[in-house]
């Protein structure tokens, strides 16, 4: 008897049939379980890659209709410096949100910590106050504050929105609170056991253990002072000098509102800055956005 041979082509299109299968439910199931991430990252990426492209069209192209640009029109950028105080609106944005976030955390750390850690009479109180004045809109003492400044002849500057960060965030207190509620209180007391006092135990032992927290309220802080248009416009806006970007942008938008590729340029330059820092921080932000408010 003679035995047929079975061909290697044969025996192996099954298998390549079945891995070709394979992957292709692997990726029909990959589309299936992201689809909602995958259209709500469409839904933030497509203004901002408008927002771009504009930035890089002609003049006589921007928002005619097409959404990619004839000709990339770098010069733009430059454009948008030479017409504006670009430059002298970022210093002041850096002072606003660097000496704000600085003030925040060196005003609302302690008050967080003994909200957390000590036993004093009304503490449910001054949480509760704490919980309040997160719920008061600013502009409802907006009248009152500014006559205050002004009788200090503050007013046209930022110093009226950077001092009052040296007595604490209610937002910033709040979300430090949470977190340093959940370390266990063994290593405050061991701490005090080796002889730490109060201040060397919030130093060498909570800070290190509460950095996701602390960056977390640190850059919430800086993305605020660095977005903030209210504070500037009230108190601000009477001298150029001391703009900020969000200030200078919406001015720079009304001069050039014919010119949509300056403007977009312009915006694209003020965004910019925030994106990169949180595009560098956003592991320890997550984390600290997470590890914060988990316990009452």
């Amino acid at each position: 008897m003679s035995t047929l041979a079975t061909s290697p082509a044969a025996t192996a299109s099954p298998a390549r049939r079945a891995g070709t299968r394979g992957r292709a439910r692997g990726i029909l199931y990959w589309i299936a379980t992201h689809a909602v991430a995958v259209a709500l990252s469409l839904m933030f990426l497509g203004p901002l890659a408008f927002v771009a492209l504009t930035a890089l069209m002609s003049n006589d192209q921007a928002l005619t209709g097409d959404l990619w640009p004839d000709s990339w029109n770098w010069s733009n950028f430059g454009e948008v410096f030479a017409r504006s105080h670009l430059l002298t609106w970022l210093g002041n944005t850096l002072l606003y949100a660097g000496l704000g976030t600085l003030f925040t955390l060196l005003s609302s750390i302690p008050v967080a910590y003994a909200m957390a850690r000590f036993r004093f009479r009304g503490r449910k109180l001054a949480f509760f106050a704490v919980i309040t004045m997160m719920m008061l809109p600013p502009q409802v003492v907006a009248v009152p504050i500014y006559l205050i400044w002004a009788r200090f002849d503050l007013t046209g500057t930022l110093w009226p929105l950077i001092l009052p960060l040296l007595f604490g965030d209610a937002f910033s207190i709040f979300l430090l609170r949470q977190f340093l509620v959940t370390i266990p209180r063994e290593y405050t007391e061991a701490a005090r056991v080796d002889g730490c006092s109060d201040f060397k135990t919030l130093v060498r032992v909570i800070l290190p253990m509460a950095r996701p927290a602390i960056a977390a309220v640190a850059l919430f802080q800086f993305f605020y002072c660095w977005n903030d248009y209210y504070g500037p416009l009230l108190y601000a806006q009477i001298k150029e000098e001391n703009w900020t970007l969000s200030l200078g942008l919406a001015s720079f938008r009304a001069l050039h509102s014919v010119q949509w590729n300056l403007t977009m340029a312009a915006t694209l330059l003020v965004m910019a800055p925030v994106i990169i820092v949180f595009f560098f921080a956003q592991r320890v932000f997550i984390e600290g956005v997470t590890l914060t408010g988990v316990k009452g």
